[in-house]
Parts: structure tokens; C-alpha cells; sequence
């Protein structure tokens, strides 16, 4: 049983955008609040923002707001990120996650211990 699977990630130039997507299988997406995280090369592993039920957004990071947006589709079992103005510094693996209880926590020291199932990741590759 494999609960999320992301994909859309790759290499692209700075400046650009891509769309990762992340499809549930053998859970209720509706079920989880489902935050996005990322690790860089040699970082930790952080939460970057979340969506819960209502489709309201949380952003953890603040590089994320106006370059990122996080959307939802129950019906189709997608959860959909999309970024743009991407930098080297986007570089990393994403991960997308689900929080029991279809809710987004205030904090990301918060979440990251409410996370209850995990994808396997996708690369993104930022450079010119």
C-alpha cells in the first residue's frame, strides 16, 4: 500500500515554474489536512505549507508566499502545489504529507510531529 505519490518534479531554470502533484491511494484524501515538505541537499526537513479541508492555506515559510500555491481536489484525490520564480535554493526533494484530522496545525514545530502518512518524494532541480 503506498498512501500518497508525488510526481511533476524535475529540472528546471531559474525563473521558472513547475507543478507537483500528489495522489492519494488507499486512504480518504478528504480525511487529511496535506502539508508539503522539502529537504535540500545537507538541510533538515522542513514544512513549507499546508491545506485542510475548506481548502484554506497555511504557509510555514515565507519564501513560499506569492510563489507557491497549494489547491485541492477531493473527487480526484489530488493535491496540487505550484510554484514559480523557482531558485537554485528550491532545490530539493518535496514531500507531500497527511495530517489526521483534514487540518493544517499553526506552527511547523507543531506539525511535524502530527504528520501520520508520507509520499515517497519527488526531485526538484532548479539551475540554469
Amino acid at each position: 500500500q503506498v498512501d500518497l505519490v508525488e510526481s511533476g518534479g524535475g529540472m528546471v531554470q531559474p525563473g521558472g515554474s513547475l507543478k507537483l502533484s500528489c495522489t492519494a491511494s488507499g486512504v480518504r484524501l478528504e480525511d487529511y489536512g496535506i502539508v508539503w515538505f522539502r529537504q535540500g541537499p545537507g538541510k533538515e526537513r522542513e514544512a513549507v505549507l499546508c491545506i485542510n479541508w475548506k481548502g484554506e492555506t497555511t504557509y510555514y515559510k515565507d519564501f513560499a508566499k506569492g510563489r507557491f500555491t497549494i489547491s485541492r481536489d477531493d473527487a480526484k484525490k489530488t493535491v496540487d502545489l505550484r510554484m514559480s520564480a523557482l531558485k537554485p535554493e528550491d532545490t530539493a526533494v518535496y514531500y507531500c504529507a497527511g495530517s489526521w484530522g483534514a487540518r493544517c496545525l499553526a506552527t511547523e514545530r507543531e506539525v511535524k510531529y502530527d504528520i501520520s502518512i508520507w509520499g515517497q518524494g519527488t526531485q526538484v532541480t532548479v539551475s540554469a
